[in-house]
């Protein structure tokens, strides 16, 4: 099977796992840039800074997505080769 597969083919699933990846870190980095104010005892970022923060939980959600969806495409192409 390995040798019918391309090293650059695209399946289902591969964009909502790179969106969900760059939702996620953009999140990350936004979680960070929150933090650091809290830590340092400055004054806090406003409230729409910690909402930006929740953008990690809905990348992790996005990937997990793509890659449910690239496990329902691997099983209906199993399902049809036999």
């Amino acid at each position: 099977m390995r040798d019918k597969t391309q090293t650059n083919s695209s399946v289902a699933g591969d964009r909502l796992i790179r969106a969900g990846a760059i939702v996620f870190f953009v999140g990350a980095v936004a979680t960070l840039v929150t933090v650091v104010p809290l830590l340092l005892h400055t004054t806090p970022f406003p409230t729409y800074m910690y909402l930006l923060s929740m953008l990690m939980g809905v990348g992790f959600l996005l990937a997990a997505a793509g890659v449910l969806q690239s496990v329902a495409a691997g099983r209906r192409q199993a399902r049809a080769e036999r």
